[in-house]
Protein backbone atom coordinates (compact mmCIF):
# COMPACT_ATOMS: atom_id res chain seq x y z
CA UNK A 1 0.00 0.00 0.00
CA UNK A 2 1.97 3.07 -0.96
CA UNK A 3 1.85 6.44 0.50
CA UNK A 4 0.61 7.80 -2.91
CA UNK A 5 -2.53 6.16 -3.13
CA UNK A 6 -3.38 6.48 0.48
CA UNK A 7 -2.67 9.35 2.94
CA UNK A 8 -1.28 8.60 6.43
CA UNK A 9 -4.02 9.22 9.01
CA UNK A 10 -3.19 11.49 11.43
CA UNK A 11 -5.36 9.84 14.20
CA UNK A 12 -4.70 7.05 16.36
CA UNK A 13 -6.67 3.48 14.74
CA UNK A 14 -9.24 2.27 17.24
CA UNK A 15 -7.97 0.26 19.57
CA UNK A 16 -3.94 2.13 19.39
CA UNK A 17 -3.03 4.39 22.05
CA UNK A 18 -1.46 8.10 20.88
CA UNK A 19 1.37 6.24 18.76
CA UNK A 20 4.56 8.03 17.24
CA UNK A 21 3.53 10.49 14.03
CA UNK A 22 6.18 8.17 11.96
CA UNK A 23 4.06 5.11 12.67
CA UNK A 24 0.68 5.66 12.45
CA UNK A 25 -0.37 3.03 10.47
CA UNK A 26 -2.41 3.96 7.22
CA UNK A 27 -6.44 3.12 6.76
CA UNK A 28 -6.12 -0.07 4.79
CA UNK A 29 -3.82 -1.31 7.86
CA UNK A 30 -6.98 -1.98 10.06
CA UNK A 31 -8.11 -4.21 7.15
CA UNK A 32 -5.23 -6.53 7.05
CA UNK A 33 -4.34 -6.73 10.64
CA UNK A 34 -7.81 -6.65 12.34
CA UNK A 35 -8.07 -7.05 16.14
CA UNK A 36 -3.69 -7.14 16.24
CA UNK A 37 -3.19 -3.45 14.40
CA UNK A 38 -2.42 -2.28 18.16
CA UNK A 39 0.23 -5.05 18.32
CA UNK A 40 1.39 -3.65 15.46
CA UNK A 41 1.61 -0.50 15.95
CA UNK A 42 3.75 -1.27 18.77
CA UNK A 43 6.13 -3.16 16.81
CA UNK A 44 6.16 -0.40 14.67
CA UNK A 45 7.39 1.41 17.32
CA UNK A 46 9.84 -0.39 18.08
CA UNK A 47 11.66 -1.06 14.38
CA UNK A 48 11.38 2.95 14.51
CA UNK A 49 13.19 3.46 17.47
CA UNK A 50 15.46 0.18 18.89
CA UNK A 51 15.24 -1.61 15.17
CA UNK A 52 17.32 2.02 13.58
CA UNK A 53 19.44 2.24 16.96
CA UNK A 54 20.76 -1.26 16.14
CA UNK A 55 21.09 -1.21 12.79
CA UNK A 56 18.40 -3.65 11.98
CA UNK A 57 16.17 -1.02 9.71
CA UNK A 58 17.88 1.72 7.98
CA UNK A 59 16.56 5.43 9.14
CA UNK A 60 14.93 5.92 5.82
CA UNK A 61 12.62 2.59 6.02
CA UNK A 62 10.33 4.43 8.70
CA UNK A 63 8.31 6.62 6.67
CA UNK A 64 7.85 3.45 4.82
CA UNK A 65 7.66 1.15 7.73
CA UNK A 66 3.75 -0.03 7.11
CA UNK A 67 3.54 -0.41 3.25
CA UNK A 68 7.09 -1.99 2.24
CA UNK A 69 7.27 -4.06 5.61
CA UNK A 70 4.52 -4.35 7.94
CA UNK A 71 1.95 -4.90 5.18
CA UNK A 72 3.89 -6.80 3.01
CA UNK A 73 4.94 -9.37 4.84
CA UNK A 74 1.25 -9.56 6.94
CA UNK A 75 -0.41 -10.58 3.49
CA UNK A 76 1.79 -13.63 3.31
CA UNK A 77 -0.51 -15.41 6.39
CA UNK A 78 -3.24 -15.61 3.26
CA UNK A 79 -1.25 -18.17 1.22
CA UNK A 80 -0.37 -20.63 4.37
CA UNK A 81 -4.30 -20.85 4.34
CA UNK A 82 -5.72 -22.83 7.37
CA UNK A 83 -2.35 -25.22 7.57
CA UNK A 84 -2.00 -24.17 11.20
CA UNK A 85 1.44 -25.97 12.94
CA UNK A 86 4.85 -24.42 12.51
CA UNK A 87 6.44 -22.39 10.59
CA UNK A 88 10.36 -21.07 10.90
CA UNK A 89 11.12 -17.85 9.45
CA UNK A 90 14.78 -18.43 7.83
CA UNK A 91 17.30 -15.36 9.17
CA UNK A 92 14.51 -13.79 10.49
CA UNK A 93 16.64 -10.39 11.19
CA UNK A 94 14.42 -7.45 12.54
CA UNK A 95 10.88 -10.33 12.37
CA UNK A 96 10.25 -9.53 8.94
CA UNK A 97 8.34 -11.59 8.30
CA UNK A 98 8.44 -13.61 11.61
CA UNK A 99 7.08 -11.53 14.02
CA UNK A 100 4.35 -9.96 12.13
CA UNK A 101 2.98 -13.98 11.05
CA UNK A 102 3.22 -14.89 14.62
CA UNK A 103 0.94 -11.45 15.55
CA UNK A 104 -1.72 -12.57 12.77
CA UNK A 105 -1.60 -15.68 12.79
CA UNK A 106 -1.90 -16.90 16.96
CA UNK A 107 -2.86 -20.57 15.95
CA UNK A 108 0.82 -20.64 14.06
CA UNK A 109 3.73 -22.16 16.07
CA UNK A 110 6.58 -19.16 14.94
CA UNK A 111 9.83 -20.63 15.19
CA UNK A 112 12.65 -17.00 14.55
CA UNK A 113 15.54 -18.77 12.95
CA UNK A 114 18.69 -15.45 13.37
CA UNK A 115 22.34 -16.39 13.56
CA UNK A 116 23.20 -13.44 14.63
CA UNK A 117 23.45 -13.01 18.55
CA UNK A 118 22.47 -9.25 18.71
CA UNK A 119 19.78 -9.50 16.02
CA UNK A 120 18.70 -12.92 18.61
CA UNK A 121 18.73 -10.42 21.60
CA UNK A 122 15.91 -7.58 19.36
CA UNK A 123 13.80 -10.37 18.63
CA UNK A 124 13.69 -11.81 22.16
CA UNK A 125 12.47 -8.45 22.87
CA UNK A 126 9.89 -7.77 20.48
CA UNK A 127 8.62 -10.88 21.11
CA UNK A 128 8.52 -10.37 25.12
CA UNK A 129 6.85 -7.11 24.88
CA UNK A 130 4.36 -7.78 22.09
CA UNK A 131 3.49 -10.69 24.12
CA UNK A 132 3.84 -13.18 21.23
CA UNK A 133 3.50 -16.61 23.84
CA UNK A 134 3.40 -18.58 20.08
CA UNK A 135 6.98 -17.66 18.99
CA UNK A 136 10.07 -18.72 20.34
CA UNK A 137 13.68 -17.18 19.22
CA UNK A 138 16.90 -19.61 18.03
CA UNK A 139 19.60 -18.56 17.33
CA UNK A 140 21.34 -20.93 14.34
CA UNK A 141 22.08 -20.99 10.82
CA UNK A 142 19.39 -23.14 8.77
CA UNK A 143 21.51 -25.31 7.19
CA UNK A 144 23.13 -26.60 11.33
CA UNK A 145 19.78 -26.45 12.61
CA UNK A 146 17.30 -29.46 13.54
CA UNK A 147 13.85 -28.13 12.30
CA UNK A 148 11.10 -29.88 10.62
CA UNK A 149 8.41 -27.11 10.40
CA UNK A 150 5.14 -27.20 8.19
CA UNK A 151 6.08 -23.97 6.92
CA UNK A 152 9.43 -22.16 6.01
CA UNK A 153 9.56 -18.27 5.26
CA UNK A 154 11.93 -16.00 4.07
CA UNK A 155 12.86 -12.27 3.11
CA UNK A 156 16.32 -10.64 1.81
CA UNK A 157 18.00 -13.64 3.30
CA UNK A 158 19.49 -15.33 -0.29
CA UNK A 159 19.27 -15.83 -4.01
CA UNK A 160 16.80 -18.70 -4.25
CA UNK A 161 19.14 -20.90 -5.88
CA UNK A 162 20.79 -21.07 -2.54
CA UNK A 163 17.59 -20.10 -0.61
CA UNK A 164 15.72 -23.48 -1.87
CA UNK A 165 18.54 -25.81 -0.42
CA UNK A 166 18.73 -24.01 3.09
CA UNK A 167 14.61 -23.96 2.91
CA UNK A 168 13.91 -27.54 2.29
CA UNK A 169 16.14 -28.55 5.32
CA UNK A 170 14.07 -27.21 7.88
CA UNK A 171 10.50 -27.99 6.49
CA UNK A 172 9.22 -31.69 6.83
CA UNK A 173 8.62 -33.89 3.84
CA UNK A 174 5.83 -32.00 1.75
CA UNK A 175 6.35 -28.79 3.52
CA UNK A 176 5.98 -25.18 1.95
CA UNK A 177 8.10 -22.68 1.10
CA UNK A 178 7.75 -19.35 0.66
CA UNK A 179 10.32 -17.00 -0.03
CA UNK A 180 9.15 -13.06 -0.13
CA UNK A 181 10.73 -11.91 -3.92
CA UNK A 182 9.32 -8.80 -4.94
CA UNK A 183 10.39 -7.72 -8.80
CA UNK A 184 13.24 -10.48 -8.86
CA UNK A 185 10.88 -13.23 -8.42
CA UNK A 186 10.52 -14.36 -11.58
CA UNK A 187 14.44 -14.35 -12.69
CA UNK A 188 15.66 -15.81 -9.85
CA UNK A 189 12.56 -18.79 -10.21
CA UNK A 190 14.15 -19.62 -13.55
CA UNK A 191 17.70 -19.45 -12.36
CA UNK A 192 16.80 -21.84 -9.25
CA UNK A 193 14.66 -24.48 -11.55
CA UNK A 194 18.08 -26.89 -12.09
CA UNK A 195 18.04 -26.17 -7.94
CA UNK A 196 14.38 -27.27 -7.44
CA UNK A 197 14.59 -30.44 -9.79
CA UNK A 198 18.01 -32.04 -8.34
CA UNK A 199 16.50 -31.49 -4.55
CA UNK A 200 12.90 -32.50 -5.54
CA UNK A 201 10.82 -29.69 -5.45
CA UNK A 202 7.38 -29.69 -6.72
CA UNK A 203 4.92 -26.85 -7.85
CA UNK A 204 7.23 -24.20 -7.61
CA UNK A 205 5.88 -21.07 -9.05
CA UNK A 206 5.55 -16.73 -8.61
CA UNK A 207 2.09 -16.04 -6.35
CA UNK A 208 1.04 -12.88 -5.11
CA UNK A 209 -0.74 -12.08 -1.80
CA UNK A 210 -2.84 -9.33 -0.63
CA UNK A 211 -4.11 -8.33 -3.79
CA UNK A 212 -6.95 -5.89 -3.23
CA UNK A 213 -5.63 -5.33 0.52
CA UNK A 214 -1.90 -4.21 -0.37
CA UNK A 215 -0.57 -2.23 -3.36
CA UNK A 216 1.61 -3.40 -4.82
CA UNK A 217 1.03 -7.01 -4.06
CA UNK A 218 3.29 -9.26 -2.15
CA UNK A 219 5.37 -11.27 -4.70
CA UNK A 220 6.69 -14.55 -3.22
CA UNK A 221 7.98 -17.68 -5.07
CA UNK A 222 6.16 -21.01 -3.09
CA UNK A 223 7.28 -24.54 -3.57
CA UNK A 224 6.90 -27.70 -2.01
CA UNK A 225 9.65 -29.90 -0.22
CA UNK A 226 10.04 -33.49 -1.66
CA UNK A 227 7.41 -35.90 -0.05
CA UNK A 228 9.10 -38.76 2.11
CA UNK A 229 8.01 -41.15 5.07
CA UNK A 230 8.39 -38.45 7.88
CA UNK A 231 5.20 -37.30 9.36
CA UNK A 232 4.39 -33.69 10.35
CA UNK A 233 5.33 -31.41 13.05
CA UNK A 234 8.67 -29.82 14.03
CA UNK A 235 10.99 -30.94 15.59
CA UNK A 236 12.76 -28.78 18.12
CA UNK A 237 15.18 -28.79 20.78
CA UNK A 238 13.31 -27.54 24.17
CA UNK A 239 13.91 -23.87 25.14
CA UNK A 240 16.46 -23.15 27.42
CA UNK A 241 19.08 -25.63 26.50
CA UNK A 242 21.60 -23.21 26.03
CA UNK A 243 23.70 -24.32 23.40
CA UNK A 244 22.26 -24.54 19.64
CA UNK A 245 24.41 -27.82 16.76
CA UNK A 246 26.46 -24.62 15.56
CA UNK A 247 28.01 -23.82 19.03
CA UNK A 248 25.62 -20.40 19.57
CA UNK A 249 23.50 -20.05 22.39
CA UNK A 250 19.60 -20.01 21.96
CA UNK A 251 17.74 -17.32 22.25
CA UNK A 252 14.26 -18.19 24.04
CA UNK A 253 11.85 -16.38 25.64
CA UNK A 254 11.30 -18.05 29.42
CA UNK A 255 7.61 -17.27 29.06
CA UNK A 256 7.54 -20.73 26.40
CA UNK A 257 10.40 -22.55 28.26
CA UNK A 258 8.68 -26.43 28.76
CA UNK A 259 6.42 -25.80 26.18
CA UNK A 260 6.76 -27.61 22.71
CA UNK A 261 6.80 -25.24 19.73
CA UNK A 262 5.39 -28.21 17.55
CA UNK A 263 1.99 -28.54 16.33
CA UNK A 264 0.26 -31.55 14.43
CA UNK A 265 1.41 -32.11 10.51
CA UNK A 266 -0.59 -30.68 7.62
CA UNK A 267 -1.14 -31.69 4.34
CA UNK A 268 0.13 -29.68 1.61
Amino acid sequence: MTGDSLPAVETAAPGVTAPDARVLPPPGAAVVFGPVLGDAVAYARILATRGVEQGLIGPHEVPRLWDRHLLNCAVVAELIGHRGGTLVDIGSGAGLPGVVLAMVRPDLNVILLEPMERRCRFLSGCVAELGLANAVVRRGRAEDTRVRADVATARAVAPLDRLAELAVGVVRPGGMVLAIKGRTAVGELEKARPVLRRIGARGAEVVLAGQGKVDPATTVVRFFARRGRASGGAQLLPAGRGESENGGSECTWPGLAGRSPGGPGARC
